[in-house]
């Protein structure tokens, strides 16, 4: 099957969604989901969206919490463009349906986070993304314009490798005419040509043992990318949560918002005593790599399982009405959070880094466009400040298309591209191949590249994935394609790409935390 279409949209998170609303009024939209078009990180971020609202906050104090929490690695110009366009496009969420919780004045109730100097974090409830999905998924399923393609797995970006041109990381004329995509309910690779591409395929999460993400988050549109030459960037910088649900067992881990410290929630040690002051005199509200890093050592010197996260001396019945999903899901395992304490531990959460994008969302290759988690704007720098991303995304979702709408008129979609080739191939024997190594690198980089690193760490690292990547590609080569074996193979180069840059950054910065440089850069040394 070849299929044509004026904008190709990988991914259904609020990146996604969002541009194929604004490209539909002019010309045909073609949505790709690997699952159901309402399953993203987008459905799981709980916070809120960080916007400038009301006095005392303003565009100055935003911009500087930004900057700061970043640790130097920021883009100004991006941050102040972010910033300054974010409640425009708060408005345009609130004119596709969506809810943002009000006081009983009319006024949004607005929450504070870890790193932010004023309330400033929109938010629904404990659920904030859940209701954006739920009201953009609305509206693109109603848009006559907009064909939705779900249980679709994009393999490989399109470009003039497929035509037998050599294509290098170096060159500027490289352009993407679409991408292979898998049925995944058929096993049969399909060719999807377009005029301009968007990757919005999220984060890497499931990269790790421990995380927030759901299993969908393999790193697929970033790995394309660099397989198709794209250039890729500031990988090093991942996110921890600090506090994810303590329950073994599970996947993902329950996310703790960081909004019930904001709220007044305070972090305690499997013997009742606070220990944030130590690290940080901002406590609790200190920002996110402070603070996992923080729970990290404490776990390691005290040889605990997990630390408390303590909400019990707040107001019980305004505790039950903020956090509504948070009380039921740990009322599910038998805790009460107005009475009893919650065990939490850190989860990979976010990645910084991704396809580099210009103040457009253009990629390095040309008639490519990347947003949301997939892409490294220069917003985020070393370390994301919290319910930064989801206005990062719909941002960058509204530049990118302004941008591809004028693009299309001067774009001709490649005719000339060959299909698919799998011949040869066959059904993997044995699965274990495949879920065995998926544990291995899973333990690799939870072990090896976590909070804490080494030039040592990062060295078995590299060695012990270089073996499963061999295996991976080989297998690859002689197979029948299968989500499973698609996402090792991307989650491995992703892996490489994160424990590399890492390697080059001869310092401790933000999210990259090393005990060969523990004095470099702006953070807080234990």
């Amino acid at each position: 099957m070849i299929k044509e279409t004026d904008f190709l949209v990988i991914g259904s998170g609020i990146a996604g969604l969002s541009f194929a609303l604004k490209v539909a009024d002019y010309g045909k939209v073609i949505l790709i989901s690997k699952t159901t078009l309402d399953e993203s990180n987008t459905k799981y971020a709980q916070g809120g969206v960080a916007a400038v609202t009301y006095e005392p906050d303003n565009f100055h104090k935003h911009i500087q919490d930004t900057l700061i929490c970043g640790d130097g690695f920021c883009n100004h110009e991006v941050v102040e463009m972010v910033v300054r366009e974010a409640p425009a496009q708060i408005n345009q969420l609130i004119e596709w349906g969506v809810q943002f919780d009000r006081n009983n004045t009319g006024k949004f109730d607005l929450g504070r986070e870890g790193g932010h100097s004023e309330h400033r974090i929109l938010h629904h409830k404990d659920n904030t993304g859940e209701e954006i999905e739920t009201s953009l998924v609305k509206k693109v399923r109603q848009h006559k314009n907009i064909e939705i393609y779900e249980q679709y797995f994009a393999v490989e970006v399109i470009t003039q490798h497929h035509l037998g041109k050599l294509v290098k990381r170096s060159y500027t004329d490289t352009e993407c005419y679409g991408a292979y995509v898998l049925d995944l309910k058929t096993d049969q690779v399909h060719t999807f040509l377009s005029k301009v591409t968007l990757i919005a395929t999220g984060g890497t999460g499931n990269l790790y043992d421990t995380t927030t993400n759901p299993p969908i988050a393999t790193g697929d549109g970033i790995a394309m990318v660099y397989r198709a030459k794209g250039i890729i960037e500031n990988m090093e910088f991942i996110q921890f949560h600090p506090t994810s649900l303590y329950n073994p067992g599970e996947r993902p881990s329950f996310l703790i918002t960081e909004a019930m410290r904001g709220f007044g929630a305070i972090l305690k040690t499997a013997d009742g005593k606070e220990f944030m002051q130590k690290y940080d005199r901002r406590g609790c509200l200190a920002p996110r790599d402070i603070v996992a890093r923080a729970i990290d050592h404490e776990l390691k010197i005290r040889g605990d399982d997990f630390v408390y996260l303590d909400a019990t001396h707040l107001d019980s019945e305004k505790l039950k009405e903020h956090f509504p999903n948070i009380y039921e899901k740990c009322l599910s395992i038998n805790i009460d959070i107005t009475k009893n304490l919650i065990p939490v531990v850190p989860a990979a959460h976010y990645l910084c880094g991704g396809i580099k994008v210009d103040l457009n969302g253009q990629s390095s290759i040309n008639h490519l466009y990347a947003a949301g988690e997939a892409s490294s704007t220069g917003l985020h720098g070393a370390n994301r400040l919290a319910s930064n991303s989801l206005i990062e995304a719909i941002v960058y979702a509204d530049r990118a298309a302004k941008d591809a709408i004028q693009k299309i008129k001067h774009v001709e979609i490649n005719k000339t591209i060959p299909e698919w080739d799998a011949h040869g191939t066959t059904y993997p024997e044995e699965m274990i191949m495949i879920t065995q190594n998926y544990k291995e690198m899973q333990q690799i980089m939870s072990n090896y590249v976590g909070i804490v690193r080494s030039n040592l760490r990062l060295e078995r690292a590299m060695h012990r994935l270089e073996i499963i990547l061999t295996e991976t590609e080989e297998l690859y080569k002689k197979s029948i394609l299968s989500q499973k074996l698609c996402e090792l193979r991307n989650l491995i180069n992703v892996g490489f790409l994160i424990i590399k840059m890492a390697q080059d950054l001869h310092e401790s910065r933000g999210l990259h935390y090393t005990l060969d440089y523990p004095k470099k850069g702006n953070v807080s040394e234990f």
